[in-house]
């Protein structure tokens, strides 16, 4: 059996996909990783028995065209896609082609976030080529029963036919990696707590709410704020911070390809988003044993948190609620082992596994 991961754009490799590949290569399978740029972040974690395939440059065109070459020559029976975008592509492809491979979708984050904001004929358009797509899939995976629940409402598909299969985000050596060097002053013994925050600077992170709860903490106790991501609001948050007075106890250091160590030093991580899927980096502190705060938002978070038995949960957009929750877990954190054992189900082996039998189903005659 061969899977293929396709990924046509230049960058935006998921750690979860590098850590089910390797996953999935451990099960015995052929796994063949696609990328649009071998620059792309994550992919030195890739195995050695897991291939890499690209076409390192050219248009949209010139992938999809390679894409056919691969179906042609390789006839995989397995392709399996983490965007929409890929999913299309695989699909009219794979009739191009007229090969038989099985498409399995992935979808990361709920749809009906995605498609919100929009104008009506935008959306309309959308939500069409969304649901025309999915309906044609042969199999769609959920990461979370509130993503599940969601592409079922939106596409009309039975969720009975939408299993659910947890982000394989933590590895055997998740441990490892956090204890790596990182030295900063924010981090010597007896320095106030470090409030992380993980994600690209962009509006679904709602890193501004944050820094505003982050205001209000450092108000009332010393503190201070790492956001570790690269994006378009970078200036915007620097100047929300001057301008609430804490730009000296906030730094943004940009992408980092190893967040673990601050994760694991971090006196608590915060997850900010206005809307996720199964929030990665959640999941990663928790496992790391690092006490967590989240929004109540769709979807992820309620269910890792396991009703805010975990961790509180704050409505999003809230500052003051976020703030008065940070405090709270900075006073009173959660025992590091019950927060480990709460994140047991989204290990490599675990989900991995699941997905190998979800696609031995899908591929029988």
């Amino acid at each position: 059996m061969v899977i293929f991961m396709p990924s046509f754009g230049d960058g935006g490799v998921e750690r979860m996909l590098v850590n089910l590949a390797g996953g999935l290569a451990d099960q015995g399978l052929q796994v063949d990783f696609w990328v649009g740029s071998t620059a792309a972040p994550f992919l030195g974690r890739l195995p050695r028995q897991v291939r890499l395939v690209s076409p390192e440059s050219g248009s949209g065109l010139w992938r999809a065209f390679t894409f056919w070459r691969y179906l042609r020559s390789e006839r995989p029976d397995v392709v399996l896609t983490a965007k929409d975008s890929a999913l299309r592509t695989a699909l009219r492809v794979r009739r191009l082609a007229g090969v038989q491979c099985r498409v399995v979708a992935r979808p990361g984050t709920t749809l009906s976030a995605r498609l919100a904001g929009r104008s009506p004929l935008t959306r309309l358009r959308a939500l069409a080529g969304v649901r025309r797509s999915y309906r044609k899939a042969d199999l769609i995976v959920a990461n979370s029963r509130g993503v599940a629940e969601d592409v079922a409402r939106v596409t009309g598909i039975d969720p009975q036919r939408i299993p659910v299969v947890r982000n394989p985000v933590v590895t055997p050596d998740l441990r490892r990696l956090s204890e790596m060097p990182l030295e900063h002053p924010w981090l010597a013994p007896g320095a106030p707590p470090v409030i992380l925050g993980v994600g690209g600077l962009r509006r679904q992170k709602d890193f501004p709410t944050l820094l505003q709860a982050f205001a209000e903490v450092r108000a009332r106790r010393p503190c201070h704020l790492v956001i570790l991501g690269q994006g378009r609001l970078a200036e915007r948050l620097r100047a929300q911070s001057y301008a609430l007075g804490v730009a000296q106890d906030m730094e943004l250091p940009g992408f980092v390809e190893n967040p673990y160590p601050w994760l694991w030093r971090a006196g608590v991580f915060v997850l900010s988003s206005r809307w996720e899927g199964s929030p990665n980096v959640l999941t990663e502190a928790m496992a790391l044993g690092t006490p967590v705060v989240a929004t109540d938002c769709p979807s992820g978070p309620r269910e890792i948190l396991g009703d805010g038995r975990y961790g509180p949960l704050v409505p999003v957009g809230d500052p003051e609620a976020m703030a008065n929750a940070i405090i709270g877990v900075l006073e009173r954190p959660l025992d590091r082992d019950a927060l480990r054992e709460a994140v047991r189900e989204y290990t490599v082996e675990r989900c991995a596994t699941r997905y190998l039998e979800l696609l031995r189903l899908t591929v029988r005659p």
